[in-house]
């Protein structure tokens, strides 16, 4: 197997701006005011209300599907664009992206990526390993924690295996779809280190993809901070300040199975076979 390319995310992005200059805005649309505020998405929009910790935020989603919906009002100025692509990072991305897929009627794939868990938690992130051979690694836990190399080559080896198996699961044999020129929107359920999605950004422009946008229900902010200059766009529901887990945003955030992904790729194939054969 060949070398995974490393790409070694920045210690501290704290000093990071837009790709156009400006740096990012916190404010308005983004994140409600205050230190403490924390707001709920309904299905018809935003509910601001105030609470004094964390502990005692309410969900900003009923479950993916439904942050999926309102994630497409937002990126609905790119229905019809040329060569769009809605690219899902599985599992739990994927019944986001299939809303939005649906809403702009675009085709759905995915694009596998695996966090390299930490041996000592497997729920914190050290990196990411994406199609292609892409692995992210980030700089700052490695050093915080003293990391050991051969842990993460275990780990390494491990994740890239099942993100293997996964590919060859997921698609029953149909080929990814070509990348090359085309307007990408990478789609996960939540962003939160960051690791999985710069794997994935890396994967799509060795793809040859035209342009890249991430999309996704809630980021943290120092993960849309650092990778906002990387990307044509950058299209989020929430930026919380104190971000914690992806799940506490979800009311069900059960896990995805393989077999939703595959339900969920089959049905958005017959739909671009639909489409195609019904302009044709």
């Amino acid at each position: 197997m060949p070398a995974p390319k490393d790409l070694i995310a920045p210690a501290d992005a704290r000093g990071c701006v837009s790709q156009h200059g400006e740096r990012p805005n916190f404010d308005g649309d983004l994140a409600p005011p205050g230190e403490h505020d924390i707001w709920r998405l309904g299905e018809t929009g935003v509910h601001w209300r105030h609470v004094t910790g964390r502990n005692l935020m309410q969900p900003m989603f009923s479950n993916r599907a439904a942050a999926g919906r309102l994630l497409a009002e937002k990126l609905a100025h790119y229905s019809g664009q040329p060569g769009l692509i809605v690219l899902a990072l599985p599992r739990g991305g994927v019944p986001v992206a299939a809303e939005v897929a649906h809403a702009l009627q675009a085709p759905l794939d995915v694009l596998v990526v695996r966090k390299l868990g930490a041996p000592f938690n497997p729920e914190f992130a050290l990196g990411a390993v994406a199609s292609g051979g892409y692995r992210v690694l980030n700089a700052r836990a490695l050093t915080t924690f003293s990391v050991k190399p051969a842990a993460i080559e275990a780990v390494s080896a491990r994740e890239e295996k099942e993100l293997h198996r996964r590919e060859q699961t997921y698609r029953h044999g149909r080929p990814a779809l070509d990348l090359h020129g085309r307007l990408v929107i990478l789609i996960d359920d939540g962003i939160a280190t960051g690791s999985t999605m710069r794997a994935a950004v890396a994967a799509a422009r060795d793809a040859r993809a035209g342009l890249i946008v991430v999309a996704t229900p809630v980021a943290a902010r120092e993960s849309f901070m650092e990778l906002r200059p990387s990307v044509r766009g950058f299209v989020t529901l929430g930026l919380p300040r104190d971000f914690g887990s992806v799940g506490e945003y979800y009311e069900d955030f059960a896990a995805v199975s393989d077999a939703e992904v595959r339900h969920h790729l089959d049905h958005a194939w017959q739909e671009s076979i639909a489409m195609v054969s019904g302009s044709a």
